[in-house]
């Protein structure tokens, strides 16, 4: 079973890129909203680009653990951002365009960042999730990547979410998004996976 603590623990900067494989999108509001809550109690920053759908699940179950999500969003702590509308941001030809992509989601989290020394900005993408669902595995590979990167120049620790029918017989697939992943966590009532192993 998934421990949340585990999840909330206060991740390492430039080191903690975690997965939610998720069974149900309830199990994916409560992890994101464990790990981002952790955060905005002891004053760090929060992040969610996620789409509409996820959205308003996600803030309820940040209210349910007693964050204000209105004076945190007017104060600049808790950004939201419309998955779909930043994934037009940076899309060019149907794969994440690099240069793009640092100036729209890394400017983000620069603006987030300034005058937070020494604070670590946790966020939430959702965006590889919605590409995955439209089948663009390669565009949401190349997007885990980006992120990878992004999170070796700025105090980021990430979380994304991937729905696991997603990856009915496509092993091979999982193992290629597991390998890009610091944490992997698996759906209810299964065990967490482990990291493939290289040869």
């Amino acid at each position: 079973m998934l421990s949340l603590k585990t999840v909330a623990a206060r991740p390492p900067s430039g080191q903690y890129h975690a997965v939610q494989f998720y069974g149900s999108e309830d199990r994916l509001f409560s992890t994101v909203s464990a790990f981002l809550a952790e955060g905005l109690i002891i004053g760090e920053p929060a992040m969610i680009i996620a789409p509409a759908a996820h959205r308003d699940g996600m803030l309820g179950q940040l209210s349910a653990r007693l964050i204000h999500v209105d004076q945190a969003r007017k104060n600049g702590d808790l950004l939201i951002i419309d998955a779909d509308d930043m994934l037009a941001l940076f899309m060019v030809d149907g794969r994440p365009d690099p240069e793009l992509f640092e100036t729209h989601v890394g400017g983000f989290v620069e603006q987030t960042l300034q005058g937070r020394q020494g604070s670590i900005l946790r966020a939430y993408g959702g965006m590889v999730d919605v590409l995955w669902k439209q089948g663009r595995i390669e565009a949401a590979t190349r997007l885990e990547i980006l992120w990878n990167q992004l999170a070796a120049k700025f105090e980021l620790a990430l979380l994304c979410g991937y729905a696991m029918g997603n990856f009915f017989k496509q092993v091979p697939q999982l193992h290629d998004i597991c390998s890009h992943h610091t944490h992997i966590f698996g759906p209810e009532n299964v065990r967490p996976f482990n990291k493939p192993r290289t040869h």
